[in-house]
Order: C-alpha cells, then structure tokens, then sequence
C-alpha cells in the first residue's frame, strides 16, 4: 500500500461533508488546493482551483457523501431521522453514527434483539421511519442539544485492510477527490488550463454539477466516480474487480473519442484498466456535465469499490493511483494534441 496514498485518503475521510454541513470538508479542500492557484467556491458550494492557459480539461469528483437528517426528538429522548441520499435501510439497526446538533453526539441506531422479535420480524428490514438513535440522553438534554433538521452521518473510521485495501465510510467520493489530487500534483506544469473541480450534492440529484461548469469554457471534462466492485451475490459481468485498474465508461451519454483515447492511453502507459458499459446514463456526474450550458464533451473514469453506501466502503489504493495516471496521461495528451 501506498503509504501517501492512504494517508491523504485518511484525511479525505475524516471530516464531514454533506448539504447540511460542509464546513470541515470545504476547508481541508481549499487548503489542498491553495498550492495549485485561486481557489473559489460557488453558490452551490462547488469548490475549484483553476491553473495554466490553453486548452481547457476539468477533473471533477464530488466531495459529498450519504448522509441522514433529523426530523425530531421524541417524549424518551430519541433520535428520529430521514435518509438523504441512497441508503439500504437493511444495514441500519445497530449502526454508529454521530448527530451533529450543537455539538457532535455519538449516537446508536436503535434495533430490537433477536429474542424480542416476533413473527416475521426477522426476516424484514424496518422501515427508516420506524427507528431512531439513541444518544443515551435524557428526553430533555436530547431536545436541549438536537434540533429537527441537524445533520447525521455514520461514524467515521479509517481502517486499513490487507495488502493495499482501506475502508471508510465516505469512499465515495473521497476516493475519486483523491485521484484528481494525485494527477494534479502531476500536471503542476502542463500545457494547458486544468481545472480541479469538487463537486456538492451529487448524492441528493448531481444538483452541483448541474450548475458548475457554466460559462467556464470547457473543451473536456472526466468525471471521477466509484463503481461496483465485485462481491458474492453480485454478476460479474455487471462489476469491476478490486485492483485491476480503473473503469473507464463507454456511454451514449460520454464522449465516443475521449473514451476511446483514454482505452489507448492506458495501453499505452501500461495501465491496468477495465471497461464499464453503460446503456444509457452513467448514475454520476457526467450526466449533468455532459448537458451544461450549451453542452459539454465528457468522460468517466470510476474506481471499483465494494459495499458502496454502508459504514464500510472498500476500495484499493492501487485503484486510485492508477486511476490518477489515467488522468494525468489524458490531460498531457490533449495538451500535447492543441499544441502541435
């Protein structure tokens, strides 16, 4: 394992980063991209840094992750919430998370113990309306320290795996920020003008993409996402596999040329890839780019992750620094491309 590489991915994941909270992640991101030049951030709290002059490629990834939201405290102290986000509700009982009301509170998804359980109750999940969090306050400090609309999110935790895997449980996206970092301190000097762009609300809708790109113009974007790394009860057919490289996107929806160059450029380079086909929209970010303003031309590259949207996302460090060779290669091309 790349020791640099899992400690920025250890930094990525440590701070908070949803719709309702974004100020420790805004900070950590603008403090890794003062080195590169002017940093910004937009109404919808899109944040970039924008270097060189020439040809135009954006490296985005989105900086978000699933989060929860309260929507009251009941008369016994508890916690109740709503998902933001896609989140499986079967992975929920027992779950640490962490309420942040006027300060942050460690917390517990409440479940009820196998031998409470009547009927068919062990073979359902229950529904997100019927748990809460346990906060182990009383009624009045709860009421006193949460309010309806705070912020939840799953504990955070960085734990490294064997060989070169770690687990978090925000992968998604702070892996793919961390691949676009790693090419950028690659491309410091390039021919060209790179934008670094971190993206919000993609988990709510892709609503910060949607806006991001306006009137910046751009001649190519590559969006960086994770995907589904095979796991049992998967078809592997459908997934990538953990440690073979990047998945570059082949869709109606992305760039057939940009596609197809990135496919040579990993050959070229000797990078191990796989290829992800998509018969229509790609689930990401490149959905929104691609029709921005009066559209923009768009690729996607993603790195397989397993368990995607629970406490415990995996992918390997190995994945992500090929992922950033990939980006790196492409932006020196299309450089190299309008400078002949």
């Amino acid at each position: 394992m790349s020791t640099n590489t899992a400690a920025l991915l250890q930094k990525l994941t440590a701070v908070t980063g949803t719709p309702f909270s974004d100020e420790e992640v805004l900070n950590l991101l603008t403090a890794k991209l003062a080195s590169f030049g002017n940093v910004q951030v937009d109404a919808m709290h899109n944040i970039s840094c924008t270097f060189g002059s020439g040809y135009h490629v954006v490296l985005e990834a989105h900086w978000d992750e699933i989060c929860f939201v309260v929507t009251g405290v009941s008369d016994d102290g508890y916690v109740h919430f709503a998902k933001c986000g896609g989140i499986d509700p079967r992975i929920l009982p027992g779950a640490r998370v962490v309420v942040h009301g006027k300060c942050d509170l460690p917390g517990v998804i409440s479940t009820l113990p196998p031998h409470l359980q009547k009927g068919e109750d062990g073979k359902k999940a229950a529904p997100i309306d019927e748990l809460s969090i346990d906060l182990g306050l009383t009624a009045q400090a709860a009421k006193d320290l949460v309010a309806a609309g705070d912020c939840v999110t799953f504990a955070k935790h960085f734990t490294p795996l064997n060989g070169s895997r770690v687990s978090a449980n925000c992968l998604d996206d702070r892996s793919g920020v961390a691949a676009v970092l790693l090419a950028a301190e690659q491309l410091k000097d390039a021919p060209c003008r790179v934008t670094l762009l971190f993206t919000a609300q993609e988990e709510v809708g892709t609503r910060g993409a949607k806006t991001a790109l306006f009137d910046r113009g751009v001649d190519a974007s590559v969006s960086v996402d994770v995907s589904f790394a095979y796991t049992p009860g998967c078809k592997a057919r459908d997934c990538g596999v953990m440690g073979k490289g990047p998945m570059i996107g082949i869709s109606p929806i992305l760039d057939r040329q940009f596609s197809k160059e990135l496919l040579d450029l990993a050959t070229e380079n000797q990078i191990p890839y796989q290829t992800e086909v998509m018969a229509g929209r790609t689930g990401t970010n490149a959905d929104a780019i691609s029709i921005c303003g009066s559209g923009v031309r768009c690729a996607l590259v993603s790195i397989p992750e397993k368990y995607m949207h629970t406490p415990a996302e995996v992918v390997d460090t190995a994945d992500v620094e090929q992922t950033a060779a990939l980006l790196a290669a492409f932006v020196r091309m299309k450089a190299g491309e309008h400078r002949a």
